[in-house]
């Protein structure tokens, strides 16, 4: 099978071979490592529970990072949502809850997939997770729904890029919510352009978004950030389920994100020299954590 290069190249195999996202990125998998097909189903489980501990450990107890500076928020939001008295429903506050939980558990140096990056580990699974418990979907489902944000993944990888040090945090957390959001556009029943529209527009939304950690640290404002990005990702899933395209394609759009990353200033992209990490109350946050030595 081919290789696809781009978003329309991707859907473009999938359609002349009649298969999924999710199948293109395993038949990819069997193809690139020489692996069988269960070979590839049991590692991606693997993967899958790593996600599903680290979406539930914050959640069921206060978890603090190393430094101290964030931490217990997504056992607040688990307590808040037992409440039923949320505004935005109780599907939204679980993701937020999900992908805070992940954050948390990062920052504490526990175990997290970092999907596509560590800094942005929240996304996907408390998309991915949240959409399944709201969908009643299996494992086997969830698995899909990994390998299809999985072949989304490979092609932002291909042409653009992961790390907020080079295209800012709409590299992270964008493209973890865009993987997020065409993976479970899939789970749902939507075809292979209907994901990538998903993912496309979750690019024009975020596109500009910085990289600016307090203290230098993947703390704040990064975990609320992934909370936010999960909300992102599965608005745009109703969107695109509802009939809504993107006027610009995939393509276009992950060029647009990367340009941009590469038009970001050097305090904008990881450094902790601007944003929200250069206010009076980053830095006095930073020098909470390292005293004056910085």
């Amino acid at each position: 099978m081919d290789i696809a290069r781009s978003g329309e190249e991707l859907i473009k195999i999938c359609e002349e071979n009649s298969i999924s996202l999710s199948e293109y990125a395993i038949r990819r998998e069997m193809e690139d490592r020489d692996l069988s097909r269960e070979e590839v189903i049991s590692k991606m489980k693997k993967t899958l529970d790593v996600m599903k501990s680290g979406a539930t450990e914050a959640r069921e107890k206060e978890v603090y990072s190393v430094s101290g500076l964030i931490g217990g928020d997504a056992y607040k939001l688990q307590e808040y949502l037992k409440k039923g008295k949320s505004l935005t429903g109780d599907t939204m506050v679980l993701a937020m809850a999900m992908a805070l939980s992940s954050s948390e558990v990062n920052a504490s140096m526990g175990r997290i997939v970092a999907c596509p990056t560590a800094g942005s580990c929240g996304i996907l699974p408390a998309v991915i997770l949240t959409a399944g418990e709201k969908l009643g979907k299996s494992d086997d489902d969830l698995i899909k729904a990994l390998f299809a944000s999985a072949a989304v993944g490979m092609i932002i990888g291909r042409n653009a890029t992961f790390a907020g040090a080079e295209g800012g945090c709409q590299a992270e957390c964008g493209s973890a919510s865009g993987m997020a959001a065409a993976a479970v556009v899939e789970m749902m029943g939507g075809t292979p352009k209907m994901s990538l529209d998903a993912a496309a527009i979750v690019f024009k939304n975020i596109l500009g978004l910085v990289c600016d950690p307090v203290a230098g640290l993947v703390e704040i404002p990064c975990a609320k950030r992934n909370s936010s990005g999960a909300v992102s990702a599965l608005c745009t899933v109703d969107l695109v389920m509802a009939g809504v395209e993107s006027k610009i394609p995939f393509d276009d759009a992950l060029s647009a994100m990367y340009k941009v990353g590469k038009s970001l200033p050097a305090a904008l992209r990881e450094t902790g020299l601007g944003g929200v990490a250069a206010t009076k109350a980053g830095l006095i946050l930073k020098k909470k954590v390292f005293g004056d030595e910085n």
